[in-house]
């Protein structure tokens, strides 16, 4: 990766921080980006801190798609931004409005210190609360303050009226001679003393007038004391920071999520993808609940026990967010291979909770074992699917057939069957399909499905006609040596293709595989001692090399293919 004269400059700049108080003042605000980026990527977390802390726009995005060559974000960084930005908040002029860290969070950290998306989330939590303990600090001292300030004015109030006493007195002494000097009038009453009194009424109409409006204007500061008080609380639970980022929520971090969300204070965290692990459907639905209407762009449910009547209880909440696009449900324990009471009753409630989700546009359906029940749950929904998953599902013909002629088929752009078994009574239904889709469809993932050579040979013009393909995957299949030739001479004219995943050559196994192995004895069969992965790999690179398509990347399945999607 080459880096620019501005990425350069902006490494050396971070390297020392001693030098920081120097230089932080004199950024320009173009710089703050490459400067954070460049602390980052050298893993200088005290740098990172200080840039975050002074960050002078409305928005900040850390992550994203990384380039070549470039690392994770470190996870002392990614602690010293966390801590900054509650930091910032308790500041004057902190200028950060919204922090979007969607790009930031994957499964796992791929450096032993890099934070993956579950440490990342209760990290995230754990701020929230700590950026509302501070507010209450903050909060506490401002009315410890304003108390002190009208205390001491009310002090020398008091102090002023003393004095102001004390000048009214007059010595009688003093009186009596000034009346004795004064000529009189003709009442018989002295002409000074007459002016006099005149004086001192005057004086005191002034005095009492003053008094009134003092007090009044004590009773008012003693008002809008109180009213700004209450607007000062108000201002403080108002939201003084947007946080954007996708939430990794188990069983083990639920209580962390379900305070961060219910907390009020100057820091809200917002849900973009929620992914929920191991959760009952009433945690998951305190969840929702905490949750905005706007803003919940997909949902992941993973390994959790919900049936057929916690998942038809589920898809209702869903509908309450109108720009959820994406839904997943991956190993939640449904099986309609069995006929049970009530079980068209459940489906029927399934289809009209899918019905609701206007917006969808992904559905992934794993290992929920739902068999001639397709045509119920994807006939409901209102918009054409652009990614459908359906590894694992145990699909027949009928549900084939029906995918191949559904509203569906033309707008596909991601389409997975792995793990579903395909035989002559299922191809035709396949085809049909990939003719569908062969203007949209982008990525196909066929593996583990019992394709034979045979079977691959009637396929080979079906996926030639997928002109806008991008990827394929037939990893797991059993497939001979001459049929991965015959794939790899296929996708050399397929221009748009530039990655395929292909299984291990039959040959390449020791004596014994069966004749029709399946996808999980492919996976733990030992290849034999004399294998070598470079005499496939080099027979199939001289097909690419001569047909000039170096841009084709090869795979094969053995050193990329997921063992824990294999049952």
């Amino acid at each position: 990766m080459v880096l620019s004269l501005v990425n350069l400059c902006a490494r050396e700049v971070v390297s020392d921080h001693s030098l920081s108080h120097s230089w932080l003042k004199w950024v320009p605000r173009e710089l703050y980006g490459p400067l954070l980026e460049a602390a980052f990527t050298s893993y200088r977390p005290l740098a990172v801190g200080e840039l975050v802390q002074r960050w002078p726009q409305r928005t900040l995005r850390v992550g994203g798609r990384r380039k070549p060559g470039q690392p994770a974000p470190n996870r002392l960084c990614i602690q010293a931004l966390l801590l900054a930005v509650v930091r910032g908040l308790s500041t004057q002029g902190f200028a950060l409005q919204l922090l979007d860290l969607c790009g930031m969070q994957g499964d796992e950290g791929g450096m032993e210190d890099s934070m993956g998306g579950w440490s990342l989330t209760v990290a995230l939590c754990t701020m929230v609360v700590q950026a509302r303990a501070s507010s209450h600090k903050r909060q506490k001292r401002e009315v410890g303050e304003r108390e002190r300030k009208r205390f001491s004015a009310l002090e020398r109030e008091s102090d002023l009226k003393r004095e102001r006493g004390k000048w009214k007195k007059e010595e009688p002494s003093e009186r009596q001679a000034a009346e004795r000097k004064e000529p009189r009038g003709e009442d018989g009453e002295s002409v000074g003393l007459c002016c006099l009194r005149s004086e001192e009424e005057l004086a005191k109409g002034v005095r009492r007038r003053m008094e009134i409006e003092r007090k009044a204007e004590t009773s008012e500061a003693a008002v809008d004391g109180s009213k700004k008080e209450t607007a000062d609380k108000d201002v403080s639970d108002d939201v003084l920071l947007h946080v954007r980022a996708n939430l990794f929520v188990n069983a083990r971090s639920w209580e962390r999520a379900r305070v961060a969300l219910s907390t009020q204070g100057p820091l809200k965290l917002q849900c973009r993808h929620l992914r929920i692990e191991e959760i009952s459907v009433s945690s998951i639905r305190t969840l929702l609940d905490l949750l905005p209407d706007r803003g919940l762009l997909g949902i992941d449910v993973r390994y959790s026990n919900l049936g057929v009547a916690g998942l038809a209880e589920l898809l209702p909440l869903l509908s309450a967010f109108p720009t959820l696009s994406s839904l997943r449900l991956q190993y939640c324990n449904l099986d309609f291979g069995r006929d049970r009471y009530g079980q068209e009753e459940a489906l029927r409630n399934l289809s009209v909770g899918l019905a609701k989700l206007e917006g969808l546009q992904r559905l992934s359906l794993t290992a929920l074992r739902l068999p001639g029940q397709l045509r119920v749950l994807l006939s409901s929904l209102p918009r054409p699917l652009e990614i459908l998953e359906l590894p694992y599902l145990s699909l027949n013909p009928a549900d084939l057939a029906y995918l191949s002629s559904s509203h569906h088929a033309a707008s596909l752009q991601q389409l997975d069957l792995s793990e579903n078994h395909l035989d002559v009574t299922t191809l035709p239904s396949v085809r049909r399909l990939l003719s569908q889709a062969s203007g949209s469809l982008q990525h196909l993932s066929l593996s583990g499905c019992g394709l034979t050579d045979s079977l691959l040979g009637l396929l080979l013009p079906s996926l030639q006609g997928c002109w806008a393909l991008k990827s394929l995957a037939l990893a797991l299949n059993p497939l001979s040596m001459d049929s991965l030739l015959d794939l790899v001479r296929t996708a050399v004219r397929m221009p748009s293709l530039h990655r395929l995943l292909y299984p291990n050559p039959l040959e390449d196994y020791q004596p014994g595989l069966p004749d029709m192995p399946s996808s999980a004895q492919l996976l733990d069969w030992p290849l034999d001692e004399s294998f070598q992965i470079s005499m496939t790999s080099s027979q199939l690179t001289q097909v690419l090399m001569e047909n000039g398509r170096s841009d084709l990347f090869l795979t094969c399945d053995l050193l990329n293919y997921d063992k824990d999607l294999v049952s």
